[in-house]
């Protein structure tokens, strides 16, 4: 075949071999690992953080997003086995999730191993305290515990409680709770008369709650998540406990109310602003942000189905919008390089306004919420709504 031919023929092959590669060069999906609890005793919480998702952007910064959600059916084992999946099947450049604080506890020697972001969903404050060499890759978009705890012991103080009787999960959530709540409690002269736990799966704790009843407190405070934390306030409520009951922003959701019905009317709670955004005053930045939110994801999933649980998600993937294109003027998606970058960008994040509150991180800081992220509400005629 005379040479003349094959350049003819070779050369357009080969040039437009080369432009394909290039493409997918530029193209490169940028891939985010979820893991959320959609089935098993936490899916109250898990749900909407997994529909949420679907609301989130394909694509920023000029690059596709690739959503890979997996559920872990409210087992840490599970979200372990489904993390070590999105990080060497399919070799994730950032992750959202678990739902709950034993799972996401349990995942962070392996994301610090694989040096890949982390933007948690759960509560507890122990995932980005103290600061560490594992926590270095994990963010936070619940409000700490402690800045919770703040809001509920300074409305116990302010409304004359003096002894308050602890109900909370036998699992980190509960435990780095009880740790948080205990000394602020002391300090503003509110003793602790009782101390009881529950497991997520208990069916019962009516021997807790005599145990609560027997102690007399003022009111008592429950450290639990999803629909198992109204199990405490029905076993009260059957052997006739009149008193004040608090909630943790674990139960921030209307799903709480649904669940627990009259049984749970005047419980009281610290939570973030999206579960009251329509009482919010207009000078409120989250304001906007959360109605927004809600806009979105009634329209596709219903009305009155939206939680802080999903807004939670939301404000990850704000996260993920303002940062992702700060990493990708440092690297290419896929690499270890990108996901350094991306790392110090969400470390670098200032004034970010969320769904659920304010973001500035540091390095010391990967939650980043200040007062701004709560308010006191109360349930009221089936319904959150905020307190004076």
């Amino acid at each position: 075949m005379p040479v003349r031919f094959l350049r003819r023929r070779l050369l357009p092959a080969l040039l437009a071999s080369l432009l394909a590669g290039s493409a997918g060069i530029a193209l490169a999906d940028i891939k985010v690992g979820v893991i959320a609890s959609s089935t098993g005793v936490t899916a109250v919480v898990g749900i909407p953080q997994k529909n949420t998702i679907a609301l989130l952007p394909s694509e920023i910064g000029g690059q596709k997003i690739d959503y890979v959600v997996l559920d872990d059916a409210s087992d840490p084992t599970n979200a372990v086995t489904n993390l070590k999946k999105l990080l060497a099947e399919y070799k994730v450049d950032a992750l959202i999730g678990p739902t709950t604080s034993p799972a996401a506890l349990a995942m962070l020697d392996f994301v610090a191993e694989a040096k890949t972001p982390l933007i948690t969903t759960v509560g507890s404050s122990a995932l980005v305290t103290p600061m560490d060499d594992k926590r270095h890759w994990v963010f936070k978009t619940t409000q700490n515990d402690d800045l919770i705890a703040e809001a509920v012991v300074a409305h116990m103080r302010a409304t004359h409680v003096r002894s308050v009787g602890f109900i909370g999960f036998n699992d980190p959530y509960g435990e780095n709770w009880y740790k948080v709540f205990a000394p602020m409690a002391e300090k503003a002269g509110i003793r602790i008369v009782a101390n009881e736990r529950f497991t997520r799966t208990d069916p019962s704790v009516t021997g807790q709650a005599l145990k609560l009843l027997a102690a007399r407190p003022d009111a008592v405070f429950v450290a639990a998540t999803g629909g198992p934390a109204v199990l405490p306030q029905t076993a009260l409520a059957e052997k006739g406990y009149k008193g004040r009951i608090y909630q943790t922003h674990g139960v921030a959701t209307n799903d709480f109310i649904r669940i627990g019905g009259a049984r749970v009317e005047g419980t009281l709670m610290a939570g973030g602003p999206m579960l009251v955004a329509d009482e919010l005053p207009a000078s409120n930045p989250i304001k906007a942000v959360a109605q927004n939110y809600i806009k979105l994801y009634e329209a596709k999933y219903g009305a009155g189905t939206t939680s802080t649980f999903g807004a939670n998600t939301w404000d990850a993937g704000l996260l993920l919008q303002k940062t992702i294109p700060e990493a990708l003027k440092k690297a290419k998606p896929g690499t270890p390089e990108f996901r350094a970058a991306l790392r110090d960008a969400l470390e670098q994040t200032r004034e970010l306004v969320g769904a659920q509150g304010v973001f500035t991180m540091s390095p010391r800081n990967h939650n980043g919420m200040d007062s701004r992220a709560r308010l006191m509400m109360t349930v009221k005629d089936g319904h959150w709504i905020p307190l004076p």
